[in-house]
């Protein structure tokens, strides 16, 4: 079908000018409102106003200009249906082949930090997904265009056939539906959040393409990267590569979990991960002190781990971290020398994440075959906590810190989930295990004499005495975890019989 009439109202303007030059060029006649028509004017190009076409003017400050059967029906109208074309020259409605149009920028409007209620609202589009969705329905008449990306596609067939074919209709419909249910979901994600709705009816939540990855979990699997609009800045979504090799799935589930880990600490800090699990937390008076740590906390399994700490990367520290293989490094930044000694190592991956923000409450998804979790972002730490200590020794200063430490990490390992910490760093890790002695044993095999006045975390109470007795026998001194058991006596008995200062946070930490 020869495309003869376009209507074209964008608040993008790129492209615009060539694109709209490239159709009057084709024998294309076209419609324009506000500013889109201004603009075009401005560049010696003709266009027709909307309100020529509509017999109406343009009112309410420009709330009320395409909502018209003139337009409507130009776009709904099926060509082939001998009613609808009857319809057409009865009212005198001339159909429109092209619609271009974008949206009023509210999700950039959102961004803005000091954004009034009310201009969030004024930048709602009414007009625009109407043109939108009314030329995608009509799709197979009607070629329509939402995104700038696709004006030289659309203009080199124009050219060349006169038309825009088929397939192309098709495939820009789609994305037509696609645009609108993504701004209709932000939308939505705003005026829920400001009505204090939690749990809503139902949810709509929409992602942007970050990019495509070879490949999933495993090579056979297909996969892609999505960012949330508007998230927070603290995310590997966020992420600046600054070099290395493509980062793939297995990449991005491990470097989240690293950043989770290291933004818990105010103090320098090292974690390294593998396969989403912490294998090493170090803190330090500076970041090359933190990352010796960590690395002296497993260093086997730190080799082909992933790397995030939360300063600077220095010289000192870069040549440490270049001694073994590590598939990616995260950090706030790396200063010059750092980055040429990191870079010289093609296939390693750099990448810079903005710490200064991280106030933003995010839900966290999590998809099951056919449905969907959501939940609130486990930020609960240790100053939320009501602190009670059952047994007759409390824990020293040192015994303190190295509890801290533990609650820190622990919350972020595998349930069930048990940390060993001392002298500020993590000494071993047990995670994932089906029983809780288990994931302790595991802890206490990798600590080995290191156990020795260290302290225990668990992300879960202890279902009877046998997790204390194994840190008894292992030498450690002190256990930090939520109590709430209706064993807890058992325990606590245990841990006075050997005399361990045990802390009761009365919340757990399962992650799953």
């Amino acid at each position: 079908m020869t495309i003869k009439r376009a209507l074209i109202s964008v608040s993008d303007k790129q492209g615009l000018v060539p694109f709209v030059k490239g159709l009057i060029e084709n024998g294309v006649e076209v419609i324009s409102t506000g500013g889109t028509k201004r603009t075009l004017e401005e560049a010696g190009l003709t266009v027709i106003g909307i309100s020529e076409v509509t017999g109406f003017p343009e009112i309410m400050d420009g709330r009320v200009k395409t909502l018209h059967p003139n337009i409507h029906g130009g776009l709904l109208a099926v060509r082939d249906n001998e009613e609808h074309v009857k319809q057409l020259q009865e009212h005198q409605i001339t159909p429109i082949d092209l619609v271009v149009v974008n949206l009023y920028p509210f999700q950039q409007t959102i961004a803005k930090p000091d954004v009034q209620f009310a201009d969030a609202i004024e930048n709602i589009d009414i007009g625009g997904p109407s043109m939108l969705r009314s030329a995608a329905k009509n799709h197979k008449y009607v070629t329509v265009v939402v995104d700038p990306q696709d004006y030289d596609t659309v203009l080199a067939e124009i050219t060349e056939k006169g038309e825009v074919t088929a397939q192309t209709k098709l495939r820009l419909g789609a994305k037509v539906f696609r645009h609108t249910a993504a701004y209709d979901a932000v939308i939505a994600e705003f005026l829920t959040n400001a009505a204090g709705e939690e749990s809503p009816e139902s949810l709509t939540v929409t992602y942007e393409k970050k990019q495509d990855l070879r490949y999933g979990e495993n090579p056979h699997q297909k996969a892609a990267f999505y960012k949330k609009p508007l998230g927070t800045p603290v995310s590997i979504a966020s992420a600046t590569q600054l070099h290395g090799k493509e980062l793939s799935y297995n990449n991005i589930n491990d470097a989240d979990a690293a950043l989770q880990i290291v933004k818990e600490f105010k103090e320098p800090a090292a974690v390294a991960v593998k396969h989403m699990n912490p294998c090493g937390v170090g803190v330090g008076n500076t970041l090359e002190e933190a990352y010796q740590k960590a690395y002296e906390a497993d260093s086997t399994s730190i080799f082909g781990g992933i790397i995030a700490v939360n300063r600077e990367v220095d010289a000192q520290t870069a040549h440490k971290l270049r001694e073994i293989f590590l598939e990616i490094i995260i950090a706030p930044s790396f200063s010059e020398e750092a980055f040429e000694i990191l870079s010289s190592k093609k296939n390693l991956r750099l990448l810079t994440v903005d710490f200064s923000d991280d106030k933003k409450a995010l839900k966290k998804l999590v998809s099951v075959r056919g449905g969907l979790l959501v939940q609130d972002e486990d930020a609960y730490g240790l100053d939320d906590a009501t602190i009670s200590i059952p047994t007759k020794r409390e824990p020293t200063e040192q015994e303190w810190a190295d509890l801290k430490l533990g609650w820190k990490v622990v919350k972020h390992v595998k349930s069930n989930a048990i940390v060993l910490a001392k002298d500020d760093m993590t000494i071993g890790i047990g995670a994932g295990q089906m029983n809780r002695v288990g994931s302790a044993n595991i802890a206490i095999t990798q600590a080995g004499e290191k156990a020795k006045g260290s302290a225990l975390a668990s992300d879960a109470f202890f279902p009877m005495g046998d997790t204390v007795e194994a840190a008894a026998k292992a030498g450690i001194t002190a256990i930090i975890q939520p109590g709430g058991s209706i064993r807890d006596e058992e325990s606590i008995q245990k841990a006075d019989e050997y005399g361990i200062a045990m802390v009761f946070t009365g919340v757990r930490h399962f992650k799953h």
